[in-house]
């Protein structure tokens, strides 16, 4: 078996009783040609010995931040920059805290911090502890982060209660460490700081949108849709880890920017027409954004108060059609122009139809109906459309569908120069 042949591991073990579960795992990424290296917390050596980590890996344990002889040549940066993965496990509710809020104070959460891979991690602990608004807080900055997780899994622990917080069992984290592999797990420098970008999509100019858009019907009212712009962003994010120069125009989200990436502000379908029409060129335009189909005629200058007469009417005219507009340019137009078909009923047939009368080279289509969570959600399962035919994605998390929807955009992509 050598699906993870020459693959490069450095694995972050945590203080749990999950970290038994650890030396099976060292063997099965060894058993398919991974190389492992190995990092302890003082509390992980309470668990499992730090002989048979060492045993396994058939590498030096590292365990200790000021380990005279490793520092001496910046061991920390050494061990968190040779791997090509970084995995935690188990990864407890103290390391992904102190991860989440930058905290580093022993060798495994500088590690973490230092690292320029891409972190994996399996969560290990009680069900309250798991379950806990802070633990909750921090996973959801960590995945905003790019960080990837496998589990937690229901099930009976050693604390004798029964829920979420079991570790994943050994071959689902070597099958989360080869679906990571799928994509870039180098992480990028924020924009014009370190050398040349690497990755599927380096030297390439990314152009997306993401979020909804706010049409106002007077200063206080507007017109909106339900969507949380978290797979727009996640796009984003994805793209600018595979090496790409990213440009975000984003609607009004509560969603924080994503890191190495140039982000517009804006509010209303015009004006995210005119942010990306002033920031094209791209050799990529990606309209994931769900802009509002109509705006109110004319918006009223005071708040609309309720009369004798009833309700007010309002007359609606049609916003413009940003991805419509780009796929037919007829200058300049990107290489690859990617559009998305939020439907409710007959998705498919949707969204080749969106694709004739747009004129783009891809839509990726998902039901958006209320029994599917997806709108404003964390999953999504989404059918990529083209005229050679459709392929359909299982349900995932939002950040998985974004690497997995980039790595495949990197295979459609021209090469050569940024359109002009």
């Amino acid at each position: 078996m050598a699906g993870l042949s020459g693959k490069r591991i450095l694995l972050v073990i945590g203080g749990g009783i999950a970290a038994y579960k650890t030396l099976d795992l060292i063997r099965r990424l060894r058993e398919r040609g991974a190389s492992v290296r190995a990092v302890m917390t003082r509390a992980a050596e309470q668990f499992v010995t730090p002989l048979s980590v060492a045993s396994l890996t058939g590498e030096k344990l590292h365990q200790e931040l000021f380990s005279l002889t490793d520092e001496s040549e910046m061991g920390h940066i050494e061990l968190s920059r040779a791997a090509d993965l970084v995995v935690i496990a188990p990864a407890t509710a103290d390391l992904l805290a102190k991860l989440a809020n930058g905290l580093a104070n022993d060798l495994a959460s500088t590690i973490l911090l230092a690292t320029d891979k891409k972190v994996l991690a399996a969560p290990a602990m009680n069900l309250r502890m798991w379950l806990h608004p802070a633990t909750q807080r921090n996973v959801a900055q960590l995945r905003a982060d790019g960080v990837l997780f496998t589990g937690p899994d229901d099930g009976a622990m050693a604390c004798g209660e029964f829920g979420p917080g079991r570790m994943s069992e050994p071959l689902a984290i070597v099958a989360a460490i080869e679906q990571a592999f799928d994509a870039e797990t180098s992480l990028p420098l924020p924009a014009g700081l370190g050398g040349a970008k690497t990755g599927a999509l380096a030297g390439k100019r990314v152009l997306i949108t993401s979020g909804p858009t706010h049409e106002p019907l007077d200063p206080v009212r507007y017109i909106a849709n339900r969507s949380s712009g978290k797979q727009g962003h996640a796009i984003a994010r994805a793209a600018a880890q595979a090496g790409a120069e990213v440009i975000l125009v984003s609607g009004p989200v509560t969603l924080p920017d994503p890191a190495g990436v140039a982000v517009t502000h804006v509010e209303t379908a015009r004006e995210m027409q005119q942010a990306v029409e002033a920031a094209l060129p791209a050799d990529i335009f990606i309209a994931a954004a769900a802009v509002a189909d109509w705006r109110v005629e004319g918006e009223a200058r005071e708040k609309i108060k309720k009369g004798a007469k009833g309700p007010p009417m309002l007359a609606l005219v049609e916003n413009p059609d940003i991805l419509a507009g780009v796929s037919k340019m007829p200058k300049g137009r990107p290489p690859l122009v990617v559009g998305f078909a939020a439907e409710t009923e007959k998705v498919i047939d949707h969204a080749k139809a969106k694709l004739a009368r747009k004129g783009c080279d891809l839509i990726v289509a998902n039901d958006v109906s209320p029994a599917s969570g997806v709108m404003g959600g964390a999953r999504n399962a989404v059918h990529l459309v083209t005229l050679q035919g459709v392929e359909s994605w299982p349900e995932m998390d939002k950040d998985e569908v974004a690497r997995r929807l980039v790595a495949h955009i990197a295979t459609l992509t021209p090469t050569g120069k940024t359109s002009s």
